[in-house]
C-alpha cells in the first residue's frame, strides 16, 4: 500500500496550515512550500517539524522555472496530494499537469460568488447575507475547478469586515482538515 503524502502550499501567517496540523495529519504532511521568505508559516513548519521549502518567485526567469524548482522537491519527497492553504499564486501547467485532480484549495466564498483576491472583502461590499468557504479541485482558472463541498457563514448586519473574517476562518479551519483527512482516507 503506497502512503499518501501530502504538501501545504501557504503564502501568509498559517493558520489554515496550523489548523491541519492540529487536527492530527501532521504524520501525513511531509512539506511545506512558501513563496514569501519571511512568512510566518515557516516558523510554524518548525514548530510541527514539517520541513520546508522557501522560494523568492523573483529569483527565477519565469513561472515555469520556479515551479520546476517545487515539484523537484515535490517529487523528491514523494508527494501524492497538494493543499492550498492561503497560497497567493496561481499554479502554472508545470504543477497541474504533474498532479492532476490531486491539488485542492480552499476559498473564503461561496463559489462561484466572489472569486480571486479579497472574497471576504467582496462578500461584504456586495452586501450579502450569506457566503461561506469552498474546498475546490485546482485547474487551470482562478477559483473555477470542480467544487467538493461548500459550507455556509452567516452575515450579520452588525458585522465588521474583521468579525466576518474571523467567522470564515473559524469555519475554513473545522472543514478544510475534515476534508483532506476523507481524501487522503480514501487513497489508503
Amino acid at each position: 500500500m503506497k502512503k499518501v503524502r501530502a504538501a501545504v502550499f501557504a503564502s501568509g501567517t498559517g493558520s489554515n496550515f496550523q489548523a491541519i496540523m492540529e487536527a492530527g495529519l501532521h504524520d501525513d504532511v511531509a512539506l511545506l512550500v512558501c513563496d514569501k521568505p519571511g512568512a510566518a508559516v515557516i516558523d510554524l513548519a518548525q514548530d510541527f517539524a514539517v520541513p520546508t521549502f522557501v522560494f523568492d518567485p523573483k529569483h527565477y526567469d519565469s513561472k515555469a522555472d520556479y515551479e520546476s524548482a517545487v515539484l523537484e522537491h515535490l517529487r523528491g519527497k514523494n508527494i501524492t496530494w497538494v493543499f492550498l492553504a492561503g497560497y497567493m499564486r496561481i499554479i502554472g501547467p508545470t504543477l497541474l499537469n504533474a498532479y492532476p485532480d490531486k491539488m485542492i484549495n480552499i476559498h473564503p466564498s461561496l463559489l462561484p460568488d466572489f472569486p480571486g483576491k479579497d472574497a471576504i472583502g467582496q462578500a461584504y461590499e456586495a452586501g450579502v447575507s450569506t457566503t461561506g468557504v469552498t474546498v475546490h479541485y485546482i485547474d487551470d482558472g482562478v477559483d473555477t475547478g470542480p467544487i467538493i463541498t461548500q459550507q455556509k457563514v452567516s452575515v450579520f448586519p452588525d458585522d465588521t469586515k474583521e468579525i466576518l473574517t474571523n467567522r470564515i476562518q473559524q469555519m475554513e479551519h473545522k472543514l478544510y482538515p475534515q476534508v483532506i483527512q476523507q481524501l487522503m482516507k480514501s487513497e489508503q
